[in-house]
């Protein structure tokens, strides 16, 4: 594997210095010029002052500087702080508060989000003349595969976003990844429609990048640009939250576009109902893939592989699954509170041992020990093992609801609301209850020209779980509260019903 980021490039830049790298709308950016402009941006860099281990702040759309600003700060040894340019002011704030960059980069468009005395380097307006004058040869900069190489603030669905640092090591598994369980090569046209600041987005783009594939950016998650231009690059693979992939299938036109060179969409981020996976499967028509992970593991490392979908066929009850650990890493299912393993069958937290955790928090040190115990990464997330090895995920542990004593978790819920024809979307968590505790709530948004009868739903839902489990209360909604991450923000939706 690739020590650093820097050799990951050198590698694939040896492949073929004219082909291409990373593309938005008519834009290509060659591997030979990516290395050349990375070289650029770290002698730029070092000449404004910042020395290894010295953070940059990005506050940028999908672009293919946002790429060579990796590549480049990588090279001289700096932190890259992807800022999330959906967050408002205030919490730019708290997270440069937090950070404490050296420089930030923005562009014209999210320049505002920044606090008053920022004194930025605006992508549109200096950023080339920035570069001018700095050799295209590499610095002479001493970078390890444990030194920090990004900083990713977690879109946590309960509050503040934490820093979680990402070394070089961990990000020397994603071309592997890309290579052994995405079937990517140097012909694959990559797209990625994720947002670079989330590891959904700059991890996964690496997968690609890492074998000398092409990497595909977007300008506008539209499902109208999505789908023109999966076939106008000729696109192999993706990766899609459920939302994105919900809204692929309403594009206008779906049903004729050529797709087939399509060969698989991976899909994570947010659980995706049967429903919705199989209705994609239909009309795409090319394989599925699921993926689990989360930043704190640098990506993937749970999947259900193309082979593993089987709607209609004998495996089909794997679709309910998220699939199996990687075989490079070990996942262990524990009692939350004890710790102990938990039988096959039974529902614990997942904990997962490999090269590919963060080493912690950014100035949390409380976190980082809650979060890492004797290499093992606690997820926060719940599931059960089936006797095969596959990994079914319940919830977050923190989002487990508790009914007059019973264990309920929303995902359970959430499927089978969603397989009634007129939900078309939908969440559940607890809301209080005097008599127990708390009792199960859903919040839906009706199907597209669907009315959603609560009545008629609830009765259905009655057919399919226990009496516990079934929601004692429906609100109708026209759409649910998400993160960047595409996650429902429950504790939105929990504070709704406390007022």
């Amino acid at each position: 594997m690739d020590a650093t980021l820097s050799d990951l490039l050198d590698r694939v830049t040896a492949l073929g210095a004219d082909r291409p790298a990373v593309s938005l709308d008519d834009r290509t950016v060659t591997f030979g010029e990516l290395d050349a402009r990375a070289n650029r941006v770290a002698h730029a860099l070092a000449a404004a002052g910042l020395r290894p281990g010295d953070r940059l702040a990005v506050l940028l759309r999908n672009t293919p500087e946002y790429v060579e600003v990796l590549f480049g700060s990588a090279r001289a040894g700096v932190v890259l702080v992807a800022l999330n340019w959906r967050l408002a002011a205030p919490e730019i704030a708290a997270v440069l508060g937090d950070a404490r960059p050296a420089l930030v980069l923005t562009g014209r468009g999210e320049a505002h989000l920044l606090p008053a005395g920022t004194d930025p380097l605006l992508l549109e307006d200096g950023y080339e003349a920035w570069l001018a004058g700095h050799p295209a040869t590499p610095p002479d900069v001493p970078v390890g595969p444990d030194d920090v190489v990004l900083q990713l603030y977690s879109s946590g669905t309960t509050g503040l976003p934490k820093g979680v640092l990402i070394t070089h090591a961990n990000l020397a598994y994603t071309p592997r990844m890309g290579r052994e369980f995405y079937g990517m090569g140097p012909d694959t046209v990559n797209l990625v429609p994720s947002p670079l600041f989330h590891i959904g987005g700059i991890g996964y783009g690496l997968t690609a990048l890492g074998q000398g594939g092409h990497t595909v950016l977007l300008s506008a998650l539209t499902p109208e640009h999505l789908l023109a231009e999966l076939e106008r690059r000729r696109v192999t693979h993706a990766f899609a939250v459920p939302a994105v992939v919900a809204a692929l299938l309403t594009a206008p036109g779906i049903a004729e576009a050529d797709l087939s060179a399509l060969d698989r969409i991976a899909y994570g981020g947010a659980p995706m109902t049967e429903a919705l996976l199989r209705r994609a499967i239909d009309v795409l028509g090319c394989g599925f893939m699921a993926v689990y992970g989360m930043t704190e593991t640098s990506g993937t490392v749970v999947t259900l592989t193309p082979d593993e979908h089987d709607p209609g066929g004998p495996r089909a009850h794997l679709l309910r699954s998220v699939g199996r650990p990687l075989p490079w890493l070990e996942v262990a299912l524990t009692d939350p509170v004890t710790g102990a393993p938990v039988a096959d069958g039974e529902v614990g937290e997942i904990r997962v041992r490999s090269g590919q955790n963060t080493p912690g928090y950014w100035n949390r040190p409380q976190e980082t020990a809650a979060a890492l115990d004797d290499g093992w990464l606690r997820t926060g997330d719940a599931a059960w093992r089936d006797a095969d090895g596959y990994l079914h995920l319940h919830d977050r542990i923190k989002d487990m609801i508790i009914t007059g004593g019973e264990n309920v978790y929303p995902a359970e819920v959430e499927n089978a609301l969603a397989a009634h024809p007129s939900v078309g979307d939908v969440a559940v968590i607890g809301v209080p209850s005097p008599r127990w505790g708390e009792t199960v709530a859903a919040v839906v948004v009706p199907a597209e020209g669907a009315v959603v009868d609560a009545e008629a739903l609830l009765a259905d839902v009655r057919t399919r779980l226990a009496r516990y489990k079934c929601p004692t209360s429906v609100t109708i909604v026209d759409s649910l509260p998400r993160n960047a991450s595409g996650k429902v923000l429950k504790r939105e939706l929990r504070a709704a019903h406390r007022v």
